[in-house]
């Protein structure tokens, strides 16, 4: 029985078949990987051997016991495959079971949505009107778009390599500028027009400058809307230095983890924080789902507000593919909840 093959998914979704002891190996292998590089504690005997269960086991679906169910938050809802994206709100809350959904514009960044607000202002009402579930308006910083040529400011990745740091920072600084009046006007216009709450997803895809103009925003929007939702998901769970000495409250943001990360979030005003972990695809699903455990627990521990764990395509142990697995997705999710006690996905 020891040899025997358990089907089993790898980070892209790809089906293989391991032995138990491999699957070990492979959960022991993510959980210390992760504890050396974010400087955190391993799993331990219990959580490891709980792991091992779920990813041992040949069943097509699991889940997490009745009464251990947790919230489940969605960004960026429907693909307007069918009807339109009020269709789209809709069949998620009736037909998955969403817990809140969220409008968006297919750009999905606020410098972009800047240009349509009243159109989106008017769409968020019609939704409004057809939808129960809080109703969230989302996009991305995407500090990125205030490039040249399409953008005001130079671009600072081609600035870098020709060694002109400063004005690579310069450059990110004034961007930063840019993207916080465009987040605050678009979120000021949403909000007004029913919004429950607004979402900066993929905070930090562009690094610590792009983090930090994600907290000044939501640090406004508190301001001016003092009884809104906000949620922020980041990018990934390591914050890159692209400037290097950027700080918020005092705190440098290059190089945080999810734990600081929370923190930083939580004291700009955001009501829920949402970690993410990058899959690796040349690795097994319980070596990655191990690892985005490892990384989290901290956060969850010294969680100030609620943690929603992303665990969309390509994070959070869920495989990089179009249509993620089911077997693969129910594993994943009912590993975060069963170990972080999380309070929603």
């Amino acid at each position: 029985m020891e040899n025997k093959k358990i089907p089993t998914r790898m980070g892209d979704g790809s089906l293989t078949w391991m032995t138990a002891g491999e699957i070990r190996a492979d959960i022991e292998e993510g959980t210390r990987v992760a504890a050396e590089r974010a400087k955190v504690p391993p799993l331990d005997e219990a959580e490891l051997g709980h792991l091992l269960e779920i990813f041992a086991s040949a069943s097509r679906f699991t889940g997490v016991d009745i009464g251990d169910e947790v919230v489940l938050t969605y960004d960026g809802v429907g693909s307007q495959h069918i009807g339109t994206r009020i269709h789209d709100l809709q069949l998620y809350e009736q037909h998955l079971g969403a817990d809140s959904v969220e409008l968006y514009h297919p750009d999905y960044s606020f410098k972009a949505v800047k240009t349509v607000v009243p159109y989106e202002q008017g769409v968020m009402r019609q939704a409004q009107a057809n939808v129960t579930v809080p109703l969230n308006y989302g996009a991305m910083p995407d500090l990125g778009r205030y490039t040249q040529p399409d953008g005001p400011v130079p671009n600072w990745s081609t600035l870098m390599p020709l060694g002109k740091i400063d004005e690579a920072r310069a450059a990110q600084e004034e961007a930063v500028e840019h993207a916080v009046a465009d987040m605050v006007y678009v979120c000021d216009g949403m909000l007004e027009a029913g919004a429950d709450g607004v979402d900066f997803d993929t905070a930090g895809a562009a690094g610590d400058a792009d983090f930090l103009a994600a907290l000044r925003a939501i640090e406004a929007v508190r301001g001016r809307h003092p009884d809104a939702g906000i949620q922020i998901g980041m990018a990934s769970e390591f914050v890159l230095g692209m400037h290097g000495n950027l700080e918020y409250e005092g705190v440098r943001l290059a190089g945080l983890w999810p734990r600081e990360q929370m923190k930083l979030a939580a004291k700009a005003g955001a009501t829920i924080f949402g970690p993410a972990v990058n899959v690796n695809t040349g690795k097994s699903g319980a070596w990655n789902v191990a690892r985005a455990i490892t990384i989290v627990k901290p956060c969850v521990q010294e969680a100030e507000i609620p943690v929603h764990m992303n665990v969309g395509m390509g994070v959070g142990g869920t495989p990089m593919a179009p249509w993620p697995p089911a077997d693969a997705v129910s594993r994943s999710s009912r590993a975060l909840v069963d170990i972080l006690r999380l309070d929603g996905l």
